[in-house]
This record gives C-alpha cells, structure tokens and sequence, in this order.
C-alpha cells in the first residue's frame, strides 16, 4: 500500500511552531528564516486543505484538529532522533553554530584562532557570517552574534570577552626608512584612515598634544581591514586596534612605536538571543571566546 507522507520540511516546521508556540522560536530552532517556517507551513496547511495555526500578534495558536494531529506527529521526531542517535556514523550528527560578527574582527582575530576550536570540537561545524550593521537589523537567527558593547539590546544576554585600545602602527620597513622618535616626527609620514571611523587620528593627535599637526600625505579606505592591510604593507601608518593588531604585533609584521597615549575602545562583547542561552554548543563557544579574550 502507497504511503502519504506529506511534505517533510513542511512537517518538520509545523512540529516545531507547534511546539514551541512560536514560527519565531522555530526559525531559531530550525537554524532558518521566520518567512521560511511560514512558508513551509502554509505549505502543509494547503497539502492537507486545513488550516493549522490561528495567528495572534506575537505567537501563534494550533486549531483543534492541528492540537490531535501534532500529539500523534510530534513522538514520531522524538523517535526518528532517538534512532539516528543509535544507528548513525557518529560524523554525521555533527552540529552547526551560526556566528555572525564584523568583517574584520572576522579576519584578524576569529579566523586565526577557529583552528584551535576545531582542534579541541571536530564535530562542530561553525558557520561565520560577517555584518557590521545593528544587532537589532539582522534578518536572520543566529546561535551567537558579536558586536562592540557593553550594550543591552532586549531578548538578548550579554558578555564581553575581549578588549582593545587603539594607538599607531606601523611596518618595521617603513620606520627603518622616516624613523619616528616623536609623535611630532607624523608629519614626515602618511596618515592612514578608515571612512566609517574619521576622529581615530584626530582624537589621537590631540590626546598626544599635537592636535595642529599636518602629515606628509593621507590615505583613506571605506573598510578598515584595508587600512591595516595597508599599515603592513608599508604604505602608512594607521591607528591599530591592540585586539586585532595583536598577532601582527607579536609577529613582526607591525609596530607600535609609541607606548601611549592610547585611546578607550569599546569591548568586544557575545550576544545571546535568550533562547539560546543554556544551548551546550553556545556556552561551550562562548566560554572559548572568553579563554581566547584573556589569552
């Protein structure tokens, strides 16, 4: 006898709105879109020619016939995962952890240091996606989002683990060249800037007490990973974010020829949509965040 099964992604997405009570939490849970658990509802809704969900202002309420319907499928998703536990190659129940957090805290900081992650939690699958833009703007749900802060921001918990202070940097080559024994020695130089971040050098010229000081030249870039790429590469000398110049201070590729004045910078700081928040996977990640950050 032909089985009817019906759409199971659509299923899938139905058990979970109705579990939680909530396409929100669902998305969440599903590592998906709240437009995409919609979608797969109305999918199932129209397969079955009966509506599922009534629809309230922030949560949703099963119909009578989806309350039977969801008590009959919902053991059946507790089954189907008690069994692959069981039965499947141990690699292949590997979980993802979404991470969104800036391009190039992404690049000079994250990224150097995943390999240690994935040394210590092979079965982890970290996905990175990269965004400067507002906690509050994001369309997607994310396991962990890293912003600057402290801030609070509502349905989110809040911790930092990383701090940083911003003084000049240069490359050794280019101080072997126009060598800078004084602040006042800048203006032999040229003056790297980011667009998005235009009193980073002023404010530092004036914390040095040379806020009048004209360089040789400037160079301005729209992104700031340019601006320190360029640090490297000799072109300039940059302000340089102690966290994300730390590896190249360490390796050579950058100096700091002066020890202060340093300007404050905000911390970086791992937000947690509170759903998420005792999730073993995010406070194992968090908790490494936090490690590296001290380290």
């Amino acid at each position: 006898m032909k089985r009817v099964l019906p759409p199971l992604n659509a299923l899938r997405a139905f058990e979970a709105a109705g579990r939680l009570g909530s396409f929100k939490e669902a998305a969440a849970e599903l590592h998906v879109t709240h437009g995409a658990v919609s979608q797969q509802v109305r999918l199932l809704e129209e397969w079955l020619g009966a509506s599922l969900f009534e629809r309230h202002n922030r949560r949703v309420t099963l119909t009578p016939a989806a309350q039977a319907y969801l008590k009959e499928v919902g053991p059946l998703f507790e089954q189907l995962s008690q069994a692959t536990a069981r039965y499947a190659v141990p690699e292949t129940l590997a979980r993802t952890l979404s991470v969104n957090a800036p391009a190039t805290f992404t690049l000079r900081w994250l990224v150097p240091r995943l390999a240690r992650f994935r040394a210590g939690h092979p079965d982890v699958e970290v996905k990175v996606e990269t965004s400067n833009g507002p906690l509050e703007s994001l369309k997607e749900n994310y396991d962990i989002v890293i912003r600057g802060g402290p801030d609070t921001f509502y349905g989110y918990s809040m911790r930092p683990f990383l701090s940083e202070e911003r003084l000049p940097v240069a490359s050794p080559a280019l101080l072997q060249r126009v060598p800078l024994r004084s602040p006042a020695d800048l203006r032999l130089h040229t003056l790297l800037h980011t667009s998005s971040l235009p009193r980073l050098w002023p404010d530092w010229l004036a914390s040095a007490q040379i806020p009048a000081m004209r360089p040789a030249a400037t160079l301005t870039f729209d992104h700031f990973y340019l601006t320190l790429q360029a640090a490297i590469d000799g072109i300039g000398i940059a302000m340089g974010p102690t966290a994300l110049v730390s590896d190249d201070l360490a390796a050579g590729r950058l100096v700091a020829p002066f020890s202060g004045p340093r300007l404050p910078s905000r911390s970086y700081c791992s937000y947690v949509p509170d759903e998420k928040f005792g999730d073993e996977l995010v406070v194992l990640f968090r908790t490494w965040l936090e490690r590296e950050g001290m380290g």
